[in-house]
């Protein structure tokens, strides 16, 4: 398995004066540390109804990164492509592409917040359309130049974005979730989903989606491609999944559970219940993350990207020693 984390992108009140150093040393730590990515979420607007807090501009933000490392992958999970316009996009990416080495991962989704739909011209209907379009359009200007392309929200002729450089995989999130009234979507995978996820080069599977049910979608998956004629081996396709964690070394369970309750409550809002966060997230103690986490791979996510809650390096330091590290030496023990 492969770990990554969030970089700690979320403004939280009184950090805001230090949050450009708090990135930067996060970024630096966690590529010390042997991390194998930093993910980014996008939300243009305070999502209110799940988050207490907003969020830095992911692309800039990566960049930022991107100057203060050489090897760690950097990854969106996920663009919320509908309020994205392709030309831009595409600049944008092949920018980060040319500045980090080609270290992007180009993640991409729907988004479910329906005021950034409408402040950016689009309407929540509009959105897997508008993804499928600003997603085709970019990736066919940075596969080469003189791109025309003409779709219903989009239009070009004749466009070269610059510099063409290697070109990012492409990871689509969505699917299936924990059936619950704080959950913004339907539990199911959709076939327009289930179609964009097996058009392009892996899956992200939801924070709120359960090991049955990742396992259950990756059946889908599976299905399709064989249908198409292929294979998740021989699409070198990536099963990735996002969650929120936080570690604590206290005594008893409650003590863990109590300093999990007070950082994630930090960022999550009160419109999620905590038997929702314990369903869905990577609370209790160490033991029974790992086992959780576990459950994961044993169902086939074969990289795995956790929000840390916060810029604290010690918190860092303890995913490296309780995740990142043990699940290492078992990989290095099936190997041999």
């Amino acid at each position: 398995m492969k770990l990554g984390v969030f970089v700690p992108s979320y403004l939280l009140p009184g950090e805001e004066a230090k949050h450009g150093d708090q990135i930067r040393r996060f970024a630096v730590r966690a590529e010390e540390l042997g991390f194998n990515s930093l993910f980014i979420t996008d939300h243009l607007l305070t999502a209110t109804r799940f988050y207490r807090v907003s969020w830095t501009e992911p692309m800039m933000t990566l960049s930022h990164v991107a100057a203060v490392t050489s090897r760690v992958m950097l990854g969106t999970s996920v663009l919320v492509l509908p309020t994205r316009q392709p030309v831009v996009l595409a600049k944008e990416i092949a920018t980060l592409q040319h500045l980090s080495g080609g270290r992007f991962i180009y993640g991409v989704g729907t988004g479910w917040y329906p005021p950034e739909f409408e402040s950016t011209g689009s309407t929540r209907q509009q959105r897997g359309a508008r993804t499928d379009e600003v997603l085709e359009a970019s990736m066919q200007l940075l596969k080469g130049g003189h791109v025309t392309f003409e779709g219903d929200f989009y239009r070009m002729s004749d466009i070269t974005v610059e510099p063409i450089g290697q070109v990012p995989p492409v990871w689509v999130a969505g699917g299936g979730q924990y059936t619950h009234a704080a959950s913004p979507e339907q539990p199911e995978m959709s076939t327009n989903v289930l179609a964009r996820i097996c058009r392009w080069d892996g899956w992200i599977a939801r924070p709120t989606a359960a090991p049955p049910q990742i396992a259950e979608d990756l059946g889908k998956i599976d299905a399709e491609l064989k249908r198409q004629g292929t294979s998740r081996s021989q699409k070198q396709f990536a099963v990735a999944h996002e969650n929120f964690c936080w570690l604590s070394e206290k005594g008893s369970r409650d003590a863990v559970v109590d300093e999990q309750k007070r950082y994630m409550r930090a960022v999550v809002s009160d419109e999620r219940p905590w038997d929702y966060i314990e369903a869905v997230y990577l609370t209790g103690t160490i033991d029974e993350i790992q086992h959780r986490i576990q459950e994961r791979i044993d169902v086939g996510v074969e990289e795995i990207f956790l929000h840390t809650m916060t810029a604290d390096l010690g918190q860092l330091d303890l995913f490296a020693k309780h995740i990142l590290e043990p699940f290492a030496r078992v990989e290095a023990k099936v190997v041999q």
